[in-house]
Formats: C-alpha cells, structure tokens, sequence
C-alpha cells in the first residue's frame, strides 16, 4: 500500500511501498471498540494520548478477535474488522467470511464488506498473477468494459455473470465478472465464490 508519512495519525512510512506488518490502532471507550483503523507496514509515530501497547499479536488471536467484531458489532467497527482479517497470513479465514456473508441478523454494509473480500479472494484463485503482465491490451479492456455492462444489467447480470466467471477462457475477465459479483451481495455469487474457494 503506498502512503504519504503525513496522512497518517499513527504510523510513518519511510519507503514507498510496504507489505508487512498489518497494524491496527483501536479506540476504546468504556471497554468498547468505537473505532479501528489499519495500516500495512510503516513505523508507530509518537502516540499523542494515553496508549496501551498490546505489541506483536499472533495472526490466528488477531483474526480471531477480529472476526468476533465483525461478528458482534452493529456499527462501522463490525465493518472495518473485516479489511485487517483479509490480510493475515497463515490463517485461513474464508469459511468464517462465508457464515458472516450469510448472517441475516448482521448489517448490510457488514455483509456487504464480507462479500466484496470474498469475491477478491476467488479473484485471486482465478487469476493469481493479477497485476504482474503489465498493461492491459486493448482487447482485455474492451472484454473487461462488456462484463461490467453485464453487471449494470437487472435481474440479468448475476446469472450472466456467474456464466462468464465459469466459461471464459480469459482469467482476467473471469476476474472482472468475480470482482462484480462480489458488488452483488447475491447469495448465487457467494456460492460460486465459496465453490472456488473450496476447491483450490
């Protein structure tokens, strides 16, 4: 993630891009997260009020304290846990996303969060280089653009683009039609999403 050092209340970032470690700044109030911010890489900045430390927390407790937010809190809180979960290693955190994004009794916007990540996380199964060929050809772009038409289309577009995240032979347009799916919310995209999980 790239950063300026100033944009952050509480991490400096010395080199252009980092990639470890995740850090999470949470506000507590009467024994209440009221808000949680994450960062990847960078140092701590001199903390301005009273600060508690926890230092380096193993990936499985944060994850795990993290989900139970997600889990539990009705607010942006629940929301927010869910980007750091995302970015833990060694911990396979998927089946927890895929029960979140089926709980009727959490938040939208909560469930929504969940959804998007799964869909990233299919992505990535799809089309694991993602980023790494360089510029796009015309042709990729003119594919990418017809499976976001696709996805404007109602009631149309999920089954259209469940059928082009199967059947394309291009991963970076099967990519695309994930990556609208995972805008849904439809209980079809989770499916295929939990689908390709599963079987990688």
């Amino acid at each position: 993630m790239n950063w300026n050092s100033n944009y952050s209340e509480d991490v400096v970032y010395d080199e252009e891009c980092s990639h470890t470690p995740v850090r999470l700044v949470l506000s507590v109030d009467d024994g209440r997260v009221r808000k949680l911010r994450t960062y990847v890489g960078g140092r701590w900045r001199t903390p301005v009020t009273r600060t508690t430390d926890l230092g380096i927390v193993s990936a499985k407790e944060a994850t795990d304290f993290l989900l139970s937010l997600a889990s539990t809190d009705n607010g942006a809180v629940g929301r927010e846990a869910i980007l750091p979960v995302t970015l833990a290693d060694s911990v396979t955190v998927w089946p927890q996303l895929f029960k979140l994004a089926r709980d009727e009794s959490r938040p939208h916007e909560t469930r929504k969060q969940a959804v998007f990540w799964l869909g990233q996380a299919a992505g990535d199964v799809i089309e694991p280089d993602h980023g790494l060929h360089g510029k796009e050809t015309d042709e990729e772009e003119v594919k990418k653009q017809a499976v976001f038409a696709l996805s404007r289309r109602n009631g149309e577009a999920v089954p259209a683009l469940i059928q082009v995240a199967r059947n394309n032979r291009d991963p970076s347009v099967r990519r695309t039609a994930l990556f609208w799916l995972g805008q849904s919310g439809d209980p079809r995209a989770i499916s295929l999403f939990e689908e390709i999980l599963k079987r990688n």
